[in-house]
């Protein structure tokens, strides 16, 4: 028994580190695969600003957690960097990383999400655009999403909620989870 805790926290802590080597280059090309998708190209087009993390690792047995490195544009430019971090409790077994992007309606929920420390509450969730479907597409709670892949993932009713709207794309891994806890965000200006 100790073994496989053993074992389970050693994956846990390769994809939490994985999550955490991000590259220059890794921003762009995170923000070329949401553009592809059909889903996403409006919330680029009329977005106030948006958050990028190329890579989130996540994974747990039990007890679990995600992290990931990203950065905060307004007007095209990076304005700072920010950090996403997450503990679950509840049933959930495996390991998962992920991509995710986050659109900000206006200057108020800009401003929210840079105050410094950000947290989503229970409502929030998230539109998956990779092939296949996952079980839990939100920040909070057990919801599910599918989509034929980024170019062609089609989801009707996309809008945000509290002036943000949440994207993710799957790298890889597999993960069962119905877990509480959320997505918690620290923001450092430029």
């Amino acid at each position: 028994m100790k073994q496989n805790r053993f074992a389970a926290i050693f994956a846990i802590m390769m994809v939490v580190l994985f999550a955490g080597t991000v590259h220059a280059d890794s921003f762009s090309n995170t923000i070329e695969v949401y553009k592809k998708s059909s889903a996403v190209q409006p919330f680029f087009e009329n977005a106030y600003g948006y958050a990028v993390f190329p890579t989130i690792g996540k994974g747990g047995i039990g007890i679990g957690g995600a992290y990931g490195k990203g950065q905060v544009y307004r007007n095209g430019k990076v304005t700072g960097d920010v950090s996403l971090t997450k503990v679950t409790i509840g049933f959930q077994l495996g390991g998962q990383a992920f991509s995710e992007m986050i659109f900000f309606e206006d200057e108020r929920a800009y401003e929210e999400f840079t105050s410094g420390e950000f947290e989503f509450d229970a409502t929030a969730s998230a539109v998956v655009i990779t092939a296949g479907a996952q079980a839990k597409a939100g920040t909070e709670g057990a919801t599910a999403g599918a989509s034929a892949g980024p170019a062609t993932g089609k989801q009707a009713g996309i809008s945000y909620h509290k002036g943000m709207a949440v994207f993710v794309h799957t790298k890889g891994g597999l993960m069962y989870e119905a877990t509480i806890g959320g997505q918690k965000f620290n923001f450092t200006a430029k």
